[in-house]
């Protein structure tokens, strides 16, 4: 169950905003009778319809996962409004007594408020939390406008707030769970790491190599110098993998590689287990390293021994 947001009262989000006095939201060019009509009726009524709403009843998405917006095609997008208007209306939920809350549009919205408009063209459609955060989400999925980070927080949202599975965060969004986890491991860098990510400093492609460097101290230090050289994510790749490497001081006895037998096995736990699987041959018996990269997926693990357990 999606936990819920709005413990306080809508006049902390409208403070200047006298109820008795807010003005009726009109119709939007082309919404036609059927959208004044069913303005006057009730918050259920008063979906699937496009008005002309007050930019000041209408208070921010708290689950819009896009958090950075660039202020010169923001400054761009409000001149064109000025000039031509809103071609594309936004998207809200009624809250009652002529509140509204974005679902998607931040960057209209904020374009026609610098613009000094005073209305915006906006289509009322029901949804509830967990709507609210897939809907801004996927659009700006659609739109490719989110950074990796973003992304990746847009995600656990989902799974923090409305009680969801990877694979169902994965159905919500239409990704493959796949590209869901590995996104979600972005989270794992250090800080300086996913604000650079964030920045453009550097691209996904480093990010997904740096995550297969345990130590957190070398992952910053490998991060300043692409930054520092320039490299490409295939040299940041063959410099992860020599120091992955043993050193000769270090060791003097070669690295044992598995027989074909132990590969064998390996590959069909990793196909079983649907994660990384490596095992480790000793001199008596060995061991078995299985990785997980989230809660969620460590509980998918034991539900899957305890059906192997169970049929057994």
């Amino acid at each position: 169950m999606a936990k819920k947001v709005l413990g306080r009262g809508l006049g902390a989000y409208f403070p200047n905003l006298d109820e008795q006095e807010t003005p009726e939201p009109k119709p939007a060019e082309g919404a036609g009778a059927e959208g004044s009509s069913n303005q006057a009726g009730s918050i259920r009524e008063r979906v699937n319809i496009t008005l002309n709403i007050p930019v000041e009843s209408i208070r921010m998405n708290p689950h819009q996962p896009r958090t950075d917006f660039d202020s010169f095609r923001l400054q761009e997008l409000s001149d064109s409004i000025a000039q031509h208007g809103l071609i594309q209306p936004i998207t809200v939920r009624h809250l009652g007594r002529e509140r509204y809350e974005l679902i998607s549009g931040e960057r209209r919205l904020r374009a026609t408020r610098m613009a000094g408009l005073p209305d915006i063209p906006a289509f009322v459609r029901e949804a509830n939390d967990e709507q609210m955060i897939v809907f801004a989400l996927i659009e700006n999925i659609q739109r490719e406008e989110l950074n990796p980070i973003e992304l990746a927080l847009g995600y656990q949202r989902l799974i923090d707030e409305c009680s969801l599975t990877q694979e169902e965060v994965a159905q919500r969004v239409g990704r493959n769970r796949t590209t869901v986890t590995n996104t979600m491991r972005l989270l794992r860098l250090p800080a300086p790491i996913q604000q650079g990510l964030k920045t453009g400093k550097i691209s996904a492609g480093h990010a997904r190599t740096l995550i297969n460097v345990e130590d957190p101290q070398k992952q910053e230090d490998l991060y300043n110098k692409t930054i520092e050289n320039e490299l490409s994510v295939r040299q940041l790749e063959e410099l992860v993998r020599l120091i992955g490497k043993p050193s000769k001081n270090k060791s003097k006895q070669p690295v044992p590689q598995p027989d074909l037998e132990y590969r064998e096995i390996t590959n069909r736990l990793r196909r079983m287990l649907a994660t990384k699987v490596d095992i480790r041959k000793k001199a008596r018996g060995g061991e078995i390293k299985i990785e997980y990269y989230s809660d969620e997926e460590l509980e998918r693990l034991l539900h899957l021994f305890e059906g192997l357990h169970q049929s057994s």
